[in-house]
């Protein structure tokens, strides 16, 4: 087992969650495992109606909030002022003849860091896909375009400890007299419960249901099951953290490790 490593960031991010074709097109607060596995389906070049979903069921994923976002909602529009065979088409193929509205909400200036873990083989696979992608990654829309650096390493033995000791974060440290000694609670949210650390007092966690592991990716025929995710906040060594103007050079220093290793 061996994992690589994700940096989802951008000026918008949305994470769909419940709704579908409804006029309020909702955000989860982090990346779902459905928009995750349809990244990797997308880069790997396989369609909707093609997708072989068990080739990822053995996918570990963990995500660290880096920055939950703001979340903001827009008021959009699509199809006013045209004749009705020009509006927006419905599921029976008519067209609809009057403008569709909708509130599409987005998460604004988030970053998530995912530690994705699995066999070695299809972390290979998934690493070539994502640095060659077929069909261009985005982050759960295709208007939100992710930030560089993607891909922040394509092998790592142990991903989700480098999540909680090495990987830069995208903020800054609260004050204090030494910056570079201690650490600083950062929310994470795991499949498996977390680990424990004799030298820290617990945390609490607080486990949650969501229905967003993917059946079917069909475009008339989606389906989802449900799974359990702990959320928790971890201790991250302050030195991860730094000043703005330093963050872009820190994640570039972070992802060279790789080449020179």
């Amino acid at each position: 087992m061996s994992g690589l490593l994700l940096r989802l960031a951008g000026p918008l991010q949305s994470w769909g969650e419940r709704s579908a074709f409804t006029p309020v097109r909702d955000t989860a607060s982090f990346p779902t495992r459905s928009a995750l596995i349809g990244m990797f389906a997308a880069a790997e070049g396989i369609s909707r109606n093609e997708a072989d979903l068990d080739r990822y069921q053995d996918l570990r994923l963990t995500v660290r909030v880096d920055r939950p976002g703001v979340r903001l909602i827009d008021y959009h529009t699509a199809g006013g002022g045209f004749p009705k065979d020009r509006t927006a088409a419905t599921s029976q193929g008519s067209n609809k003849g009057a403008a569709v509205i909708t509130r599409r909400h987005y998460l604004s200036d988030a970053v998530f860091v995912v530690a994705v873990t699995a066999a070695d083989q299809t972390i290979h696979r998934l690493a070539d896909a994502l640095t060659r992608p077929h069909w261009a990654p985005y982050l759960g829309r295709r208007s939100c375009v992710p930030d560089e650096p993607f891909l922040l390493r394509r092998h790592v033995d142990d991903p989700e400890e480098e999540l909680r000791t090495r990987v830069p974060l995208s903020r800054t440290a609260p004050r204090t007299e030494d910056p570079q000694t201690g650490t600083i609670p950062v929310e994470f949210l795991l499949e498996q419960p977390p680990p424990a650390d004799q030298s820290e007092p617990p945390a609490p966690i607080d486990v949650i249901d969501i229905n967003d592991v993917p059946v079917s990716f069909a475009q008339h025929g989606r389906s989802h099951t449900s799974r359990r995710l702990h959320r928790t906040q971890l201790p991250v060594p302050r030195s991860l953290a730094g000043p703005p103007q330093t963050l872009i050079q820190r994640l570039i220093d972070y992802a060279h490790l790789e080449e020179s290793a």
